[in-house]
């Protein structure tokens, strides 16, 4: 099926984003393992007890046209570190969500996220003409707040009361943006942040 956003791989300096597939289900557990990443109250990262469902809910989001979800490759050790999506897919209007995105904490600060994120941003905006970049996050997920922040992206605004997560926490979500317009500038500063940190 034809949808706005196809799967594709996409290539840097650092990683490889590939198109995430059920049989990636055991490099997923041991990256999330790299800090017991399920851990963090205020993230939804996979466990051996949600892994199946995190995936198969992916891949049918896929199927549906509604995302196109990734595994994250580090070039240089060649495993999965990671994962990340196109989400909320609003192709008629132009509009994604990048989100889903976290990393075995080893390669946290790394410059991984930075490249990841260049890499989606260029693909969604210079192949598919993207209006708007969104990301969502947790109002308490600060490291997640400051990395959308050093991107370039501005905050919209706050949802309060926006969901309530699975130990019934009520999720304030914090949302923020990147226009059509922003992204030559944001692109050279992105550029600029890789350059002197390679």
């Amino acid at each position: 099926m034809e949808t706005w956003l196809n799967p594709i791989t996409l290539e840097g300096e650092l990683v490889k984003l590939i198109p995430m597939e059920a049989s990636h289900k055991p490099d997923l557990l041991a990256a999330a393992a790299d800090g017991k990443l399920w851990e963090l109250w205020y993230t939804s990262v996979p466990s051996s007890k949600t892994i199946d469902t995190y995936i198969s809910n992916a891949l049918e989001d896929r199927e549906n046209g509604l995302a196109l979800p990734f595994v994250i490759i580090d070039k240089k050790t060649k495993s999965v570190v990671g994962s990340s999506r196109y989400c909320s897919v609003d192709a008629s209007n132009r509009r994604v969500e990048i989100g889903y995105t976290w990393y075995a904490q080893s390669t946290q600060r790394t410059g991984i996220n930075t490249e990841c994120k260049y890499l989606l941003l260029k693909h969604a905006f210079e192949d598919r003409n993207a209006i708007a970049v969104e990301f969502k996050t947790n109002f308490h997920n600060f490291p997640s707040r400051n990395a959308i922040l050093r991107l370039g992206a501005k905050q919209d605004g706050i949802i309060r009361n926006h969901r309530i997560d699975q130990q019934g926490n009520i999720r304030d979500t914090v949302i923020f943006s990147i226009l059509e317009n922003e992204w030559p500038t944001v692109k050279t500063s992105i550029n600029f942040k890789m350059k002197t940190a390679y």
